[in-house]
């Protein structure tokens, strides 16, 4: 059996160039509007599959780096955390390539060099990185603030 089941479903209506309707059915925080357009120029107040994944990325690796650090006798105070996922034309087709995530961190009683360190294991141990681990590549950037 899973440790956890979410699900999440989209109504589309006509071809590529169409549009759905995302639901987040497990926590039900609403509709969301999402299409090509949105995915490939500006949002346009619409999300898309690789911000969803962004979003997940950038939660997923928060709550691994937190994690992390406070095994390690580092409590942190605060994490915020960017992730910015690319879709790019690889072969003329279009395709996720990378996640790049950046923190920044306020971790009393850490040095620069072992935050970098936390992040990168943070970045290879998050379960969304696991997901895309030999498919996207994955950047992080660390700082402490």
């Amino acid at each position: 059996m899973a440790l956890a089941d979410r699900k999440a479903s989209v109504t589309w209506e006509g071809d590529l160039k169409g549009h759905g309707l995302l639901r987040f059915d497990s926590s039900g925080i609403g509709e969301y509007p999402v299409t090509w357009t949105a995915r490939t120029e500006a949002a346009g107040g619409k999300t898309s599959p690789e911000e969803l994944i962004a979003a997940a990325h950038a939660s997923c690796f928060s709550m691994a780096l937190s994690h992390g650090l406070s095994q390690a006798g580092h409590k942190p105070e605060k994490l915020e955390v960017e992730a910015v996922c690319s879709l790019d034309r690889v072969d003329g087709k279009p395709r996720i390539t990378s996640v790049r995530l950046t923190v920044r961190g306020t971790v009393p009683g850490i040095d620069q060099e072992e935050f970098v360190k936390a992040a990168e294991a943070a970045r290879d141990g998050c379960p969304v990185s696991n997901a895309l681990k030999n498919n996207v590549t994955l950047y992080v950037e660390a700082s402490l603030a």
